[in-house]
């Protein structure tokens, strides 16, 4: 492979990952821009969300089965569907057990850092409990190989499947945030949550609405990057620290910005780990992460809910 198609191929791979960092990110970045705190328990949210496409792909694909056409794209968007509603269960249960009652009370900060830990923990746990210790692969949804080149880079249906759900799921947020009455309501409670309450929004529910939309994106993520990576118990750490990464490199709390910030992150691991070494990936985007934050901790768009700063 000439110059030009490693390029292109590097290129491809991470925007791809890169697409499924920023659908993780925007579950960080919504529940900051509206409650302006971190949501650690969303690695696990995400990991939960995987692990319903799993097995909701596993009980419609009988062993050695190889689906084709049409049946593979229902089998896929039935596997979205199932990991988008486990990770909007889990964020919900999330927000009703571990946030609410430290809202009501007015607790400090710091208590909220603590109830998410404590939620992530216990989530983490229980599915290694439950679901096992070792890796669990997807059924293969695709069965033929390479299907386009584009500059030399090869990209496999699955790949370029991936990549087009995580863009129209993206496409799909910002349009809601920036564009519909709802995402008023989300911008305007992050912008003054007591104003906007004055003025007639209903802000427990925008809160709870936030947290739900994020666990959806997360739970359909979950799912699309198991179809590459298997799904675990572990899945959810170090996706889940490159999607915070990947929202405070764009602005966390900025919609776009974690966009940018994951397709970003995504592109540095892949051209990082080809001209470093693979096992460097990890590293370089922790550093990324504090080169950011002593260079402009606000990200490169700004914190601004919806359209950028």
């Amino acid at each position: 492979m000439g110059s030009a198609e490693q390029i292109s191929q590097l290129t491809i791979d991470g925007l791809m990952v890169g697409a499924l960092y920023a659908v993780i990110a925007l579950g960080y970045t919504l529940v900051y821009g509206v409650l302006q705190l971190i949501n650690f328990a969303h690695s696990e949210v995400f990991m939960l969300g995987a692990f319903g496409g799993l097995f909701a792909s596993r009980a419609l694909v009988p062993a050695g089965a190889t689906p084709s056409g049409l049946t593979s794209a229902g089998l896929v968007l039935f596997g979205l569907v199932a990991g988008a509603l486990a990770g909007a269960a889990a964020a919900y249960a999330l927000e009703r057990c571990a946030y609410r009652p430290l809202r009501r009370r007015g607790a400090p900060r710091l208590a909220y850092l603590i109830s998410a830990i404590g939620a992530s923990l216990f989530a983490f746990n229980l599915a290694g409990k439950e679901f096992g210790r070792q890796s669990i692969p997807v059924p293969d949804l695709f069965t033929n190989g390479t299907v386009v080149t584009v500059l030399g880079a090869e990209i496999s249906t699955q790949s370029l499947v991936i990549a087009c759900t995580a863009l129209a799921m993206l496409l799909a947020v910002d349009h809601l945030v920036a564009g519909t009455r709802l995402g008023q309501s989300v911008r305007a409670v992050a912008q003054d949550a007591e104003c906007a309450g004055l003025m007639g929004v209903d802000v427990q529910k925008v809160i709870v609405v936030t947290f739900v939309l994020g666990g959806l994106l997360a739970g359909a993520g979950g799912f699309l990057y198991a179809m590459t990576f298997n799904a675990s118990y572990t899945m959810g750490f170090v996706p889940g620290i490159k999607a915070f990464t990947a929202a405070v490199l764009g602005g966390i709390g900025n919609v776009r910005g974690a966009v940018l910030g994951g397709l970003l992150l995504g592109l540095v691991e892949s051209f990082g780990g080809y001209l470093f070494d693979a096992s460097y990936k990890n590293v370089i985007a922790f550093t990324v992460l504090v080169l950011v934050l002593l260079v402009r901790p606000s990200g490169l768009l700004g914190t601004r809910l919806g359209r950028p700063a």
